[in-house]
């Protein structure tokens, strides 16, 4: 009989491995591991029997973030240049985009022509390119020596500015200040004009009055 259970025990034991599914995404991998599954089942000699069944399943899901997109560098070939190098790189899940050029300072160009027009003796020729930045023309008009303008300098250079105002490279804030100026004066007339009104009641009201005067 001993033999018999035996014999019935490897009949009805079986296991089973679940094969093993992995899927690759963009960005992400998931794996899931098919579940180990047994069962047994044992027979006693009473007639009785014990069943038991044992699952197991397990899944993990790994994300990695994507490769950064790299700006291009730009460098300049001489020290003797006004050219900047300009770059700019954007990384979003998944895709990336990036890129360079070169860009031209202006205020640099500006420097070194006028630094060889003096080095050639051209005085009025070097301030008069310096004058097309806004800042070095206001500040030669508040020096009281305007810029050149037509061949012209000092007080005749002042008046065609004056008549050809639109042409001053900081004619949008000349023409602000201008218009805040106005406000002001405006304002100052009206502050003068009710105080001379107040004194003038002030005096009719201490004038005497004399008997001809009824």
């Amino acid at each position: 009989m001993r033999y018999l259970s035996i014999l019935l025990l490897l009949l009805f034991t079986s296991s089973a491995i679940a094969g093993s599914t992995q899927t690759n995404t963009s960005g992400s991998n998931t794996a899931i591991e098919g579940g180990y599954t047994s069962s047994a089942a044992t027979t006693y000699e009473s007639g009785s029997s014990s069943n038991s069944t044992t699952t197991n399943n397990s899944t993990s899901n790994t994300k990695s973030a994507p490769p950064s997109a790299g700006a291009p560098s730009y460098n300049s070939m001489t020290q003797d240049v006004c050219a900047v190098g300009v770059s700019l790189g954007v990384q979003t899940f998944g895709l990336g985009i990036s890129g360079g050029k070169h860009a031209i300072d202006k205020n640099c160009e500006r420097l070194k022509l006028a630094r060889i027009l003096n080095d050639f003796g051209m005085k009025v020729a070097a301030v008069a390119i310096l004058c097309q930045d806004e800042r070095v023309f206001e500040s030669m008009i508040q020096a009281g020596t305007p810029c050149p303008i037509d061949g012209k300098i000092g007080k005749e250079a002042k008046k065609l500015w004056s008549k050809y105002d639109h042409e001053r490279p900081d004619y949008t804030t000349y023409v602000k200040r201008m218009k805040d100026r106005e406000k002001a004066d405006k304002k100052a007339q009206e502050e003068m004009t009710k105080e001379l009104n107040k004194l003038d009641k002030e005096l009719l009201d201490t004038k005497p009055i004399h008997k001809n005067d009824r």
